[in-house]
């Protein structure tokens, strides 16, 4: 009987419990699916610190060679340096991690050449289902054809190279930076990124261990940076950083333990992004970013695009109109110099630049770019999301003066305020974010959404 991989075969990526929901056998499947789908001759493969990803990865690569398709492993990497390495070599790409999951988990996240990314509707919904079809049997036989070569290489120093030929670093003030790896992949990644920058590293939790045995490896999750926090005040630091567990992600804590909102990174990247591309572009920010995020990318001349959230509604976004950058509210950020993929270490090096190149302390800086008070998102469970849902808009929709769409989930904008209601694709939740000019404010529009979600 064949498999149901449909618990762990998500919108964007492979994501599971190993070995109860997958194991090696299934990884050499989806090899195996891999290049049959992307019709690749050659695939780049590199894995997170996980205990499992080092098994997994060798059988996805196992089940990529039989079928005479070439191997470059790059092993223990980050998401971003596997997307760098499938961009440099454009090659599609394979990376092992569940990102900031318990340690029970492993995954895979998948992209074509050139990094562009590999979901539901781009190849994923196929791979799954001859993976399914082979589940009892094995992948069939193919023309007789010899087996790929399968090679090792080491991408770190070109990808540190890289990510700071895309930022001027060169007159920068000496800087205190506390950084939390979280024991994930950042650990790794940033001893070499970080190398030759006039920066005093204080590294915390750099011990690459899968067994996350300090906090999750999940930033933005306010308990997850406590330790930072701490460890900003007690060192006198200039801002610290967080990275999830694959280091894709990247949070920033200022100089007084205070998190600043990956809405204003954005925004201040985005800044950045268009004077380094003479004023103008293409800004794409999904639509539970601040205000500020448009604003700001008016002001500096470029052109803001509003999407769904999701990565690969941004990257499809990004191809589509040329955009130079884009961020998330999630702490995702992309940049078109990087394939149109999403890296947190080249947002962390604008933070470094741009703080570098004035006195002031970090939370002065990015005052300008932080002009709303946010909810951050606050999770309901329902019974009936779709019911909750036509309920919120029955009451708003029609008011004079707010006005509603429904790019994604339920969008309410009034004067000076605006909410996002979404559901959660895999779990009976309701999520909501609310913005407004002051306080007083936010808190009265979120009471009165949640009244309505919980009634």
């Amino acid at each position: 009987m064949a498999a149901d991989l449909s618990n762990i075969v998500k919108a964007y990526d492979v994501r599971g419990v190993v070995p109860d929901e997958w194991d090696e056998r299934l990884a050499e499947l989806f090899g195996a699916a891999f290049v049959e789908v992307t019709n690749a001759s050659a695939i780049v493969i590199g894995h997170d610190m996980r205990p499992s990803s080092p098994g997994l990865s060798s059988a996805f690569a196992r089940g990529a060679a039989a079928r005479g398709v070439d191997v470059t492993l790059i092993g223990l990497c980050s998401t971003d340096q596997l997307y760098y390495a499938s961009g440099l070599l454009d090659l599609p790409g394979a990376m092992f991690t569940a990102s900031h999951n318990p340690a029970q988990y492993n995954g895979i996240k998948m992209c074509r050449a050139g990094a562009a990314p590999v979901g539901q509707d781009t190849g994923l919904a196929q791979i799954r289902e001859l993976v399914e079809k082979w589940s009892d049997e094995g992948a069939p036989e193919t023309a007789p054809v010899a087996a790929g070569t399968i090679t090792e290489h080491d991408s770190l120093p070109g990808y540190a190279a890289h990510l700071k030929g895309l930022v001027d670093l060169t007159a920068i003030r000496p800087l205190k930076v506390v950084v939390d790896a979280g024991n994930g992949m950042g650990g790794h990644t940033v001893p070499t990124v970080f190398d030759g920058l006039p920066l005093e590293l204080v590294p915390m939790y750099f011990e690459l261990d899968g067994t996350f045995p300090n906090h999750e490896a999940n930033p933005l999750d306010p308990k997850n940076i406590v330790d930072l926090q701490a460890r900003v005040l007690a060192e006198g630091a200039d801002l610290g950083l967080a990275f999830d567990g694959d280091a894709d992600r990247c949070f920033v804590v200022d100089e007084r333990g205070q998190g600043v909102s990956p809405s204003a990174i954005t925004a201040l990247v985005a800044a950045r992004e268009l004077a380094r591309n003479g004023g103008s572009g293409v800004v794409i920010h999904n639509l539970i970013t601040s205000w500020s995020v448009p604003e700001v990318v008016r002001e500096n001349g470029g052109t803001p695009v509003r999407t769904r959230v999701g990565h690969s509604f941004i990257k499809e976004e990004m191809a589509k109109s040329g955009a130079i950058f884009g961020g998330e509210h999630s702490a995702h950020y992309y940049f078109k110099d990087f394939w149109n993929a999403d890296t947190g270490m080249l947002a962390a090096l604008h933070v470094l630049a741009a703080l570098g190149g004035q006195d002031g302390p970090l939370s002065g800086l990015v005052a300008a770019y932080d002009r709303y008070q946010g909810s951050g998102e606050i999770n309901s469970t329902v019974a009936d999301q779709a019911g909750r849902m036509a309920a919120v808009k029955a009451v708003y929709a029609g008011q004079e003066g707010i006005g509603t769409d429904e790019l994604d989930g339920l969008t309410v904008t009034g004067a000076d305020w605006w909410f996002n209601l979404r559901p959660s694709n895999t779990e009976p939740l309701l999520r909501l974010n609310v913005e407004a000019r002051d306080t007083a404010t936010l808190h009265k529009v979120r009471d009165e959404v949640l009244a309505l979600i919980r009634a």
